[in-house]
């Protein structure tokens, strides 16, 4: 369980800043799960989510990075929420899926040209003798806009499913998992995006900056 509460490249929850959004965030809280739960509210809402621009630096994806910004993606958020609650002390790891209906738009799958996602990133927290599974990427803002449900967590059971929207659509499905890990795989990440979406990478289209993607160009 050890590994699971050390600093690591992308959860460097030693950063100042990092500490402090923690400790700003579950002042008060009596137990560990208030303060889980507290921050992953934090996470979910406190930063828009925003796939299109993608920066897959390792700078840019460590946690200290994010908080540096006022959005971020999935992958991006699940690495700040594991930080965090590893900064309050409580064991965290992430896994990693490819899901189908993903919240995304007919404008992002035609920039994918797939209808998936590979590597939609999710926190799992150690809590009362269990692992939950949360996704805080998709903000209450969005969630609205997009008539679905936003993913509650109680820090009592799983928060990753978000099967259906308001009107019982079938919204987002689960395709593969890739497993869980005490940091972000990034060579993993990386070639698994290089593998799914090679055009991404080989025309230069989106390219900002070396391994920086805006898809809004």
């Amino acid at each position: 369980m050890e590994k699971y509460l050390e600093r690591t490249d992308f959860l460097d929850f030693d950063a100042k800043s990092v500490r402090e959004f923690a400790d700003l965030h579950t002042v008060d809280s009596r137990n560990d799960t208030e303060k889980a739960v507290k921050l992953y509210y934090a996470v979910r809402d406190g930063f828009q989510y925003d796939p299109y621009v993608l920066d897959l630096r390792r700078e840019g994806l460590r946690a200290s990075t994010l908080l540096t910004k006022t959005r971020g993606y999935c992958v991006e958020k699940a690495v700040l929420l594991a930080a965090c609650v590893r900064a309050v002390g409580i064991p965290s790891r992430l896994s990693f899926y490819i899901v189908r209906n993903h919240i995304a738009t007919n404008r992002l799958e035609k920039i994918l040209e797939k209808n998936y996602l590979v590597f939609h990133g999710a926190a799992e927290i150690y809590l009362n003798g269990k692992w939950l599974k949360t996704t805080p990427a998709f903000d209450k803002r969005l969630c609205d806009f997009l008539g679905v449900e936003p993913i509650e967590f109680d820090g009592t059971a799983d928060s990753i499913f978000q099967e259906f929207d308001k009107s019982g659509k079938v919204f987002m499905e689960y395709l593969h998992e890739y497993g869980d890990f005490d940091d972000l795989p990034y060579e993993k990440y990386l070639d698994e995006l290089k593998s799914h979406y090679p055009h991404i990478f080989e025309n230069g289209k989106y390219t900002k900056d070396e391994l920086v993607y805006d898809f809004r160009r």
